[in-house]
């Protein structure tokens, strides 16, 4: 039997956080190529220390974009994030770029020919998750972290708040009564801020935020709000810590409030399942929620590598459908080509969408003009509900 009064913790790091530099160095060249050619093939990993950016992979595109080309979007990639700081600057870091044509081995399989549809990319499981705690159907402890640092990076970047520094890190806790959040129980913000800031005016800074952030009444007790709790953090991001591409999916997905498959999204153009299937699996479970079939929905698909077709298609609404999750299941597969090509044709993924994607998360935004975040429609809500009658 499932538990119905519990606390919840989820955790968000913020843009400038190491392995955050990364996924946005690694996603800022997926959209370099995707804007010389929709039909690029990447996987792009990125490491990040002290001064050092070095980035390595299999690429495969348009001939205009050399490694010069590349350092420079990394290095804007960077700038535009903030850093410049003795131990890691945008403009002086050394970077290394180490990409590498893609295997033919693994083109051979991926890529449409005669008869044979375009595969995917790896094998793979994908989950997707939706659910009513919050206005965008999303866990509402990972949505909170993800917004209090959110906003903290808006001050710091509009010069209100020139105290905070890019890396930091944010946790919230949630208290559940009848499967339903009504409270905060702690919050934690971890914040690299300047040299020479008190850390009680730094304390009444985050504070601020974290009102802003948090409904009317769920600021947590005084002694569970921490900030900073080991003092002064001057010295972060990379230079504090090493990055690496891909190293933080829970942060990326749900906070650990649904499962994973183990993917993670950044540096991969949208051939890859992990990236394209997991956007398309909570897209589908967000459109099954929307349309009011039930108030959580998971979603699970899977496929093989140069395998047009998904292998399986799985749904469990945890006692909360209004319908059989058989039919649900029947459902989506019928309103949504799950191929790689008819996911990438449906959410429009082969623009350069993705850059913006690397930080705060990839679920629970808003929708852009452009075609970016797509998945996060609910457009074929009303599809899937008259599928399964």
């Amino acid at each position: 039997m499932a538990r119905s009064n519990y606390l919840f913790t989820s955790e968000s790091v913020s843009e400038g956080h190491p392995d955050k530099v990364c996924d946005r160095i690694s996603d800022a060249v997926v959209d370099l190529y995707l804007s010389r050619d929709p039909f690029s093939r990447v996987a792009c990993e990125t490491l990040t220390t002290t001064n050092t950016i070095v980035l390595a992979g299999e690429v495969r595109g348009h001939e205009s974009i050399t490694k010069e080309l590349i350092e420079e979007t990394a290095r804007n990639a960077v700038k535009a994030i903030g850093y410049e700081q003795d131990g890691f600057h945008w403009k002086n870091a050394r970077c290394e770029v180490l990409l590498h044509a893609q295997s033919a081995d693994i083109a051979q399989g991926v890529d449409a020919s005669g008869n044979k549809d375009e595969g995917a990319g790896d094998q793979g499981i994908m989950f997707g998750y939706a659910c009513r705690e919050t206005d965008v159907l999303m866990p509402a402890p990972i949505i909170y972290s993800h917004r209090i640092l959110k906003r903290m990076a808006e001050l710091r970047h509009s010069g209100e708040r020139p105290e905070f520094e890019p890396d930091a890190k944010s946790q919230v806790t949630l208290k559940y009564e009848n499967g339903k959040p009504v409270g905060v129980t702690s919050v934690v913000v971890s914040t690299q801020h300047k040299a020479g800031v008190k850390q009680s005016d730094l304390r009444e800074l985050v504070r601020g935020v974290v009102k802003e952030v948090l409904p009317e009444g769920w600021f947590p007790p005084e002694e569970e709000f921490y900030v900073n709790p080991t003092g002064i953090f001057v010295i972060g991001g990379p230079d504090g810590d090493a990055g690496l591409t891909g190293r933080k999916i829970i942060v990326d997905t749900y906070g650990g409030a649904a499962p994973h498959g183990g993917g993670a999204f950044s540096g991969k153009d949208p051939t890859k399942v992990d990236r394209s299937a997991a956007y398309a699996s909570r897209y589908l479970a967000k459109n099954v929620v929307a349309a009011g079939l039930s108030d959580r929905c998971t979603i699970q698909l899977s496929y093989a590598i140069g395998v047009s077709k998904p292998l399986s298609i799985y749904v469990d609404t945890h006692g909360t459908g209004k319908v059989e999750e058989e039919a649900i299941e029947r459902a989506v597969a019928k309103c949504m080509d799950l191929s790689p090509r008819g996911i990438r044709e449906h959410l429009q993924l082969n623009k350069p969408i993705y850059e913006r994607s690397a930080a705060y998360g990839h679920f629970g935004r808003t929708p852009d003009s452009d075609g970016g975040f797509s998945w996060e429609k609910t457009d074929i809500a009303d599809k899937i509900a008259a599928a399964v009658r």
